[in-house]
């Protein structure tokens, strides 16, 4: 065997065994699920001495009044049209700071890129005044028209790199083609632009999906929790918890995160390579 193909078989090996060590907490969460409370807490062994295959069933069930399928609605309700707003303002306005030249531009580009750097707790009690006196509270607007705006200047720096990726001779051929500004954005340059685009849903899809901070400030009816906040819910709805359950809809409350990622990461990859590459 020749010393390349030894390097490779220990390339291989290595990276098996990382990815066994990173798949792990995943594996013993999907294992643990059908595990009883003892065997979880008793032993640290992945495979335990009784199973329990009733606790997808029971857990999906909920407390009897809301059960796990309002929840998975509720967070869709408030995911799908938050991701969908936020890529549509971010091509916007990224577009807009990519392409043309405005007043005090330079000056704009750099408060936006200085909320970067601002914490979230500084605006925390100022922005829910706000949506109080809007009457925003216990409602998903406090999410998604935030996202109609483009307040996340993470994305929209992303789709400005990338539009300045994309050359301006392509502007230029449309423009001789009779097509304007607007129609050069969704004919030419959106087509191109799948990568930056499945990158931002991505991002925010499972930032949305995960978060329990913000959900817990604003929403506060049990009929409107999401996922996670039905999660916490259930290690307060009994004394005694059954862990199998807790840990059974967190499986589930992981799978969309973990299909969309797989799914679209082709245009993920592709999307966090190129960003910020001058053509």
């Amino acid at each position: 065997m020749s010393i390349v193909s030894k390097n490779k078989v220990f390339t291989y090996i290595f990276l098996i065994i990382l990815g066994i060590i990173m798949v792990y907490p995943l594996i013993w969460l999907f294992v643990s699920s059908f595990k009883t409370n003892q065997d979880i807490f008793g032993s640290s062994s992945l495979l335990a001495k009784t199973y329990v295959f009733d606790s997808y069933l029971k857990g999906w069930r909920g407390n009897g009044i809301y059960g796990f399928d309002i929840f998975f609605g509720n967070s869709f309700k408030l995911v799908i049209p938050t991701v969908i707003f936020t890529m549509i303002s971010s091509v916007f306005v990224g577009y807009g700071f990519a392409r043309f030249k405005m007043p005090f531009g330079t000056i704009l580009f750099s408060l936006m890129m200085a909320t970067l750097m601002l914490p979230d707790a500084t605006i925390l009690i100022p922005r829910y005044i706000l949506f109080n006196k809007l009457g925003w509270l216990d409602t998903y607007l406090p999410f998604i028209v935030p996202a109609i705006f483009a307040c996340n200047a993470f994305f929209i720096y992303l789709m400005i790199q990338f539009f300045r990726g994309l050359p301006r001779d392509l502007d230029e051929s449309a423009k001789i083609d009779g097509c304007n500004s607007f129609g050069i954005l969704i004919r030419i340059l959106i087509p191109l632009c799948k990568p930056a685009l499945f990158s931002i849903g991505i991002f925010q899809f499972i930032w949305t999906w995960n978060d329990f901070f913000n959900s817990i400030i604003y929403i506060s009816s049990v009929k409107n929790f999401t996922v996670s906040l039905g999660l916490r819910m259930t290690l307060d709805a009994a004394s005694a918890v059954s862990w199998n359950q807790v840990l059974a809809m967190s499986v589930l409350s992981a799978l969309p995160c973990i299909l969309i990622f797989f799914f679209a990461q082709k245009y993920f990859v592709e999307g966090i390579a190129t960003t910020g590459l001058k053509g």
